[in-house]
């Protein structure tokens, strides 16, 4: 069973592991929305050390608002990142 769906608020965990993570840096810590639900898949942070990545994690595409991305950022209000996360790293936003 997932945890979120399609609309829910997330927030990406604020977290600096120094193993091998597939979750950009540049996202840890933001918030944003569920765009959809990519389905399950073995945990590609655990198979880059030769394990089978089990039980497998539910992957989403995660909608964020460029402006609360990058400090500064110039473009048009409604412009927009999304960004694949696997539900390990997502939490309900505070």
């Amino acid at each position: 069973m997932r945890r979120f769906n399609v609309g829910d608020s997330v927030r990406v965990r604020l977290s600096y592991p120094t193993r091998h993570v597939r979750t950009p840096t540049f996202i840890r810590g933001k918030s944003g929305l569920i765009a959809s639900v990519s389905g399950k898949f073995p945990n590609p942070e655990e198979r880059a050390y030769g394990q089978a990545g089990l039980p497998a994690q539910t992957l989403y595409r995660v909608l964020f608002r460029q402006n609360e991305i990058w400090p500064g950022y110039c473009g048009p209000e409604q412009d927009t990142t999304v960004v694949d996360i696997f539900e390990h790293w997502l939490e309900e936003p505070e």
